[in-house]
């Protein structure tokens, strides 16, 4: 497929396409229909299996670069040296890979290392790094939330009712989906400690948000003050948000991204 959603630079058309077919008379076929639409260009593989390898392994890539990075996150977390800072150094390497930790959701990379992983297994082989990836980034929400905890209680701030807000809800920035979106998994963490959590994200659609999960979407912020704040999504809309205007003297804020300019207790 290739699509990437919310992405208006590399839109359908301009991401060449990996094509085939059940008999080479399919492919050609196919891969002329594409041709006719896809300026990028096409690749036409041998077979069928070859293009879904092809498939599930860039997604399995991409999963398995962001948690190395997320496993540095933590680790540097604990060392107190900012991640963000070390990736800015070490971006200056020609063939350094500039990814970024955070939350790992959606319809395909938080997917598509299972298909690989029972397929492997399925054939009598046990993978490890795959399999590693899909533990540590399936492990962030829950990690973001018990560093939230540990935060809000160094200010002494009481848990029990405390008001948390999680900002953004979607799978990624700028985008409406929620399929698969593990900031549930920060949501969940959270109301384990009996906190008051509630989620606002202007993309998503309450209706769907309640009937996939079960919880409120706000559709608004009225002035309400928050114990803290967590930027779980970095939609352009939240980096425009004075975020003093819902918080008090002793609000947590956690940006999960990394992208506030200051004033954040703690990111990624």
């Amino acid at each position: 497929e290739r699509i990437n959603p919310g992405d208006k630079l590399h839109t359908i058309e301009k991401i060449l396409k990996v094509t085939s077919g059940s008999t080479p008379d399919a492919a050609l076929q196919i891969d002329d229909l594409y041709k006719s639409v896809i300026t990028a260009g096409t690749h036409m593989a041998p077979t069928i299996r070859v293009a879904e390898a092809a498939k599930v392994i860039e997604n399995s890539q991409r999963d398995i670069n962001i948690a190395f990075v997320n496993e540095l996150a933590k680790i540097f977390n604990k060392l107190n040296i900012n991640t963000n800072d070390v990736l800015a150094a070490a971006r200056t390497k020609w063939n350094f890979l500039p990814f970024t930790p955070g939350l790992v959701g959606g319809h395909c990379i938080g997917v598509d290392p299972y298909y690989l992983a029972q397929k492997a297994q399925s054939v009598g082989y046990h993978p490890e790094i795959i399999l590693a990836g899909r533990r540590v980034n399936d492990s962030m929400g829950s990690y973001v939330a018990s560093e939230v905890i540990k935060l809000m209680i160094s200010k002494d701030i009481i848990l029990k009712d405390a008001k948390v807000l999680i900002l953004g809800f979607t799978f990624k920035e700028n985008c409406p989906d929620v399929r698969n979106t593990k900031v549930i998994d920060i949501y969940n963490n959270l109301t384990e400690y009996s906190i008051n959590a509630s989620v606002y994200d202007p993309l998503a659609d309450p209706i769907q948000v309640k009937q996939e999960y079960g919880i409120s979407n706000l559709t608004n912020l009225s002035g309400e003050k928050y114990d803290a704040i967590v930027l779980a999504v970095a939609h352009n809309e939240f980096l425009k948000m004075d975020l003093r205007l819902i918080s008090n003297e002793n609000t947590v804020v956690y940006d999960v991204k990394g992208v506030l300019k200051a004033g954040a207790d703690q990111t990624l």
